[in-house]
């Protein structure tokens, strides 16, 4: 295993935590593949699965920040938008015979630690005040309305 989900990676918010946990899955699924003579189609898989979860965890992400009214959040989403162009790319390149597990594995890792542990705690703070003043009701509600609108399979 290439990463192992450890209290460094956390923010502190339960459901985007879980959320990040996906990536380090997929880092692992793509490490595992890396090595593998015919790995094409877990290639194109783990794409698969990473274009899924960038769309439902990026407008998860930032509509919590919206809610929470996050003042960094246009920098962020042009950041979001940046990584989901990088991995249409790497999907094109993939789709043209082009082997791309490692450099797709070396975004990823660069994502994980780049993204989520510098840029993604910048607003854990207000999202955090946020939670405080609604209170554990409120959230589960928000939550459960929004992970049924961001992703298919809550």
């Amino acid at each position: 295993m290439r990463i192992t989900w450890s209290p460094e990676y956390e923010l502190g918010i339960a459901v985007i935590d879980k959320q990040h946990q996906r990536i380090v899955e997929l880092i692992n699924t793509l490490d595992r593949l890396v090595d593998e003579p015919d790995a094409h189609l877990g290639v194109s898989r783990v794409l698969y699965d990473l274009v899924d979860y960038t769309e439902s965890h990026f407008g998860f992400e930032e509509a919590l920040m919206k809610e929470a009214g996050f003042d960094g959040l246009d920098a962020h989403h042009h950041g979001h938008e940046t990584f989901v162009r990088q991995i249409g790319m790497m999907q094109r390149r993939h789709e043209a015979g082009e082997e791309v597990a490692g450099l797709l594995l070396a975004l990823l890792e660069r994502w994980l630690v780049q993204h989520i542990l510098a840029e993604d705690v910048a607003y854990t703070g207000q999202v955090n005040t946020w939670i405080d003043r609604i209170g554990r009701e409120g959230l589960g509600e928000w939550i459960n309305d929004n992970l049924r609108r961001h992703f298919r399979h809550p």
